[in-house]
């Protein structure tokens, strides 16, 4: 990143992260976030929430977002301290690079070598106001050009109202405000940013007002980003003839004037550069980019609109340079757009709605067609095959089926029955060629020059131009593009899969187009999200069946080394599983291919799969991917809400019909998913957490569990609704012989305990560890828990953490533990809001209780009257507890002189936490003098969050030099200070010091305590130093972990 997001993070207080993470996800594009559960935001700390945000989302949308976030909290300091370091970063990577003006000029026109030079394009006759406009107009993009949208003219007002509101200048109820509007149209490729933009230009050009100069200017980024040097004056001249005559005072100071520009990601400009040279002369020269960022950042027309669209891609770069945009998000085709769609474009209501019903069942398809250029794909290659009797199911199954077959179809034979023609292989390889160039270089416009340097003609790619696959540009002559993005995408990845030495290439790579590996890294991918899709699709094509329909339609040659490229890529560190936006990818690609055996071959080598099933796309393809995984040992899966449907509860028995049409279409995939339980023997671990099912779903995953031998051994569920899946399981459970550990948290669990009774109970049962948390229970069913733990003869640990027992359940669990045949080794009553007045009980308890080795207390409020009562329970040679967790139990130094009488009197105990406790002076003081005496066998000792002073360090630095036994010290979140840490490294240099572990609060940026700690760890090379980094509030005990 080009700022450092974590001390900015750091900088606010916890009500005020809070917001900030409840902002993030408000802000478009939302996908961006989706991979990072909401649980995983809400826990993170801001240091921790800066790693979140910078490793596992792209770059851009984290500098825009932050930024937005900033400035919606009112933290204009922040804001500005974000802007002010990208603007830096910008600066001196640009002078890193030293990118001079003349290499920008030719980044834009290649004839043009001299940066003062104005070309001549923008001079000659100017067409009248009005003709220019309906010019415009009528070059709005393919979707009215070539017809690709029927009807356009009546559903266009629909369209165009449907975000007209939002915006200022369209919506009068909205309060204007006292400065210019920046407004950004922002959405994927072909979606209707362009048509929104030229029909909201249209309406400003035709509102007239007395004695105002009104006008509109329409600048495209893709036509403009060829062009050379130009003044800003002759730049407006060209697209507007009033702007000569009005000259630029009167523009300058004119608020009613609209510039539209178009396309911003194809401004080909290097990054940061826009920033770098500003203009705010307009008679000098400068490139088309220098002028348009001047623009952009108010240098030149300040008080005028401007109407931005971009895709979500270029919004970092964007976001340097405008101030206070409006952001908009444009859809594109809603679901009941594409349906009418489909109803103009077949001339049969029933061919239409088959059409339409096979997009809809491949979700990744018809997301894409939320453009309407891809629903004219679909609907042109769909209608051939019904017309032919065909079934139209198969093409639809995915984007490079029905991309494949839409290619095949528009580029038919010369003679029906004969083959291709004879040029059509090389002008494939060429076109495959152009795409790919044009994808890698993140460009979409291409010239007569391009094809040039392909040798081919307009002429030899006369069949993808009739087939509409390429066409000439609207906006920018003798030029052409792609019909929509993702055919530019399929035809990149095509290029990977011709046979290169076929086209006189040897087979070797273009130099500006990186390999596969690199096409499918994660870096790459993040630089250029359209190499996402490029990938997607070569899995695609790596699929043997359709090769073989390529190489017969086109009569070229299909490389065979790409399939086992792709495994080689997916097995490697170029592709590791580090996230679980990561896992989806790979499960997208798989499907795609549709082949089991690369799914097979590919799968083979994982035993870890994290799952995150945020949309029915999703559920679709791990269902396919996931039954052949055989190796696959620990699975984690969450389902994001609205999936499933979640009160279906009064379908129950429930059959098919009763079922919602969503429900009917998407349960037989997830009975495929959970098929990996029956399928493979190997699956040992289960975590389902923050998960939306539904009562079918959870009914069909416990049908199929308890259908076959299973050989799970741990199961995680965490936070899943609906509330009664936590008593599905448990009922399944019961018998498994193979269960040794269950964790059941979150969801308000009611009437779980009498179930778990069941569990325990069953002759079965071999559960060694439970963990039930936020469990509502009556005194008898804690009764009943603590008598089931008297027979049970396997449970040996016991999380019970943040469950509130009432007086009689507290008492009758610390008579289960004095039991002689209950076995309990570790118990957590963690955040169980126990006081002083319960450890009088649990005093006695540890009395005549020899199993018990592990007590966690943390989170209650015990007191140093508390601690008094426990010591003299652990002072009984009975005792065997070894390991005490104090950790936020509100002890003060006078609890802490009880527990250092009790460590020098030969106790048990080996692990003290006594993290976030006011312990004072005083406290350590005692502490350290129990740990100098030979009696003391503690091993570890956590005194993280205890205000801890360098005043305190000389008695640590005693303690340390004279015990024997002590390995692991906490001092995080206590500002030792040079002074202290000085202290302590006296003592951690002697040779006889035993500690190994030591962590501590350390300051990065103080160079001084970063050198005395590498003396440090010179003078002990066993002793390892933790930085710790987390924040107090974040109230988590140190030990937790060791406990279980």
């Amino acid at each position: 990143m080009d700022f450092n997001l974590r001390p900015l993070l750091e900088q606010l207080e916890l009500e005020e992260l809070s917001k900030f993470k409840s902002l993030l996800r408000t802000l478009p594009p939302q996908d961006e976030l989706q991979h990072v559960s909401q649980t995983e935001v809400d826990e993170a700390s801001g240091q921790q929430l800066a790693e979140i945000l910078t490793t596992r989302c792209p770059i851009f949308w984290v500098e825009m977002v932050t930024i937005q976030v900033f400035d919606k909290m009112n933290r204009t300091d922040l804001s500005k301290r974000a802007k002010e370091e990208l603007r830096e970063a910008a600066l001196k990577s640009l002078q890193k690079n030293k990118v001079p003006l003349s290499e920008l000029t030719q980044a834009q026109g290649r004839s043009v070598t001299n940066p003062e030079e104005v070309t001549e394009s923008l001079e000659g006759e100017t067409p009248g106001t009005q003709d220019t406009y309906s010019s415009i107009w009528k070059t709005s993009g393919p979707i009215c050009k070539q017809n690709l949208w029927p009807e356009a003219s009546e559903k266009l007002h629909k369209f165009t109202q449907r975000y007209e509101r939002l915006v200022p200048f369209c919506n009068p109820n909205l309060l204007a405000g006292p400065f210019p509007h920046t407004v950004v149209l922002q959405g994927a490729a072909g979606v209707g940013k362009t048509t929104l933009a030229k029909k909201w230009m249209l309406d400003w050009a035709q509102d007239h007002l007395p004695g105002t100069f009104h006008s509109a200017f329409y600048l495209s980024c893709k036509g403009l980003g060829r062009q050379g040097a130009c003044t800003f004056a002759e730049l407006l001249a060209k697209k507007c003839p009033d702007a000569q005559e009005a000259g630029p005072q009167v523009l300058a100071q004119g608020q009613r004037i609209l510039v539209v520009i178009d396309g911003f990601e194809d401004l080909r400009a290097p990054s940061g550069s826009l920033i770098h040279d500003i203009c705010g002369d307009w008679e000098k020269p400068k490139p088309v980019p220098v002028l348009l960022g001047s623009l952009l950042m108010r240098k030149l027309l300040p008080k005028a609109t401007l109407l931005v669209t971009t895709r979500p891609e270029a919004l970092g770069e964007l976001r340097l340079l405008v101030e206070q945009p409006l952001f908009i998000e444009v859809e594109g085709f809603l679901e009941a757009d594409r349906r009418g769609y489909f109803l103009k474009h077949f001339e049969q209501q029933d061919q239409a709605l088959r059409a339409f019903e096979g997009m809809k069942g491949s979700p990744a398809l018809f997301h894409m067609g939320a453009a309407p250029a891809v629903c004219w794909v679909v609907c042109t290659c769909l209608k051939k095959q019904l017309e032919k009797g065909e079934d139209p199911a198969p093409t639809c199954r995915t984007p490079t089926s029905l991309f494949l077959r839409f290619l095949c179809g528009q580029c038919p034979p010369a003679a029906p029955g004969t083959g291709p023609a004879p040029r059509l292989p090389t002008a494939l390889h060429a076109l495959s060629l152009l795409a790919a160039r044009g994808i890698w270089a993140q460009t979409s416009l291409f010239d007569g020059e391009d094809l040039g340097q392909l040798g081919v003609s307009e002429a030899d790619l006369r069949p993808f131009l009739d087939g509409k696959v390429l066409q000439a540009d609207a906006d920018c002559e003798g030029c052409y593009a792609f019909l929509h993005l993702s055919v530019q995408q399929f035809l990149a990845a095509l290029f990977y899969l011709l046979d290169r030495a076929e086209a006189g290439d040897a087979g070797g790579w273009a130099p500006d187009i990186g390999n596969v590996r690199a096409l499918l890294s994660k870096e790459e991918r993040l630089r250029n999200p359209s190499l996402t899709r490029v990938g997607c699709f070569l899995f695609g094509l790596a699929n043997q069946e359709r090769a073989r329909e390529l190489e017969a339609a086109f009569g070229c040659r299909v490389s065979l080394d790409v399939r086992q490229e792709l495994l080689r890529v997916t097995r490697s560190r170029d592709w590791p599983f580090s996230s679980r936006a990561d896992t989806r990818e790979l499960m997208r690609c798989l499907y795609e291919s549709q082949e089991e055996a690369l799914v097979r071959e590919a799968l083979a080598p994982i035993t870890e799969l994290a799952l995150h099933l945020q949309s029915e796309r999703d559920l679709v393809h791990a269902s396919f991917c996931l039954r052949h995984g055989q190796a696959l040992r620990r699975l984690w899966l969450q389902v994001e809400k609205g999936i499933f449907l979640e009160n279906d509860g009064a379908s129950e028995p429930g059959t098919w019909a009763e079922r919602s049409q969503s429900d009917r279409h998407l349960l037989p995939f997830w009975v495929d998913l959970c098929s990996v339980f029956g399928a493979n023997e190997n699956l040992v671990f289960l975590d389902i957490s923050q998960s939306f099912l539904s009562s079918s779903s959870v009914r069909l995953l416990c049908e199929k569990i308890s259908s076959v031998p299973c050989s799970l051994r741990k199961v995680v569920l965490r936070n899943v609704s609906p509330a009664d899946a936590y008593r599905n399981f448990c009922v399944i459970l019961g018998g498994y012989e193979t269960l040794t550990h269950l964790t059941l948290e979150g969801n308000d669990q009611n009437n779980m305990l009498p179930i778990l009774c069941g569990v325990l109970l069953h002759p079965k049962c071999h559960l060694q560890y439970l963990r039930l948390v936020s469990c509502s229970a009556t005194a008898q069913q804690w009764a009943d828990l603590a008598s089931s733990l008297e027979t049970n003869h396997s449970l040996t640990c016991l999380n019970l953490t943040a469950n509130e027992f009432q007086d009689e359940g507290a008492r009758l669990l610390y008579m289960t533990l004095r039991h002689p045949k209950c076995i309990l080794q570790r118990l957590s009553l963690e955040n169980c809001h126990l006081t002083a007045a319960y450890c009088k009980e649990l005093s006695s308890t540890l009395m005549v209780n020899q199993r018990l080795t592990h007590l966690c207390l943390a989170k209650n409020d015990l007191g140093d009257h508390g601690v008094r009562l426990l010591c003299e329970g652990l002072s009984y040679p009975e005792c065997r507890l070894q390991t005490l967790v104090l950790f936020h139990c509100n002890i003060t130094s006078d609890g802490c002189v009880i527990l250092a009488t009790l460590l020098q009197e030969s106790s048990s105990l080996t692990h003290l936490d006594l993290g976030l406790n006011h312990i004072g002076v005083t406290g350590v003081k005692f502490l350290c003098e129990a740990l100098k005496k030979p009696l003391c066998h503690l091993r570890c000792l956590w005194l993280w969050g205890c205000a801890i002073t360098p005043f305190s360090c000389a008695d640590l630095s005693s303690a340390l030099s004279s015990n024997q036994h002590l390995v692991t010290l906490d001092l995080g979140q206590n500002s030792l200070e040079y002074s202290g840490i000085k202290m302590l490294g006296d003592a951690l240099k002697l040779q006889s010091c035993p500690l190994q572990k030591l962590r501590l609060k350390i300051d990065h940026s103080d160079a001084q305590i970063q050198k005395l700690l590498e003396e440090i760890k010179e003078g002990n090379p066993k002793l390892t130093i933790e930085r710790d980094n987390q924040e107090p509030r974040n109230n988590r005990p140190s030990s937790a972990d060791f406990i279980f």
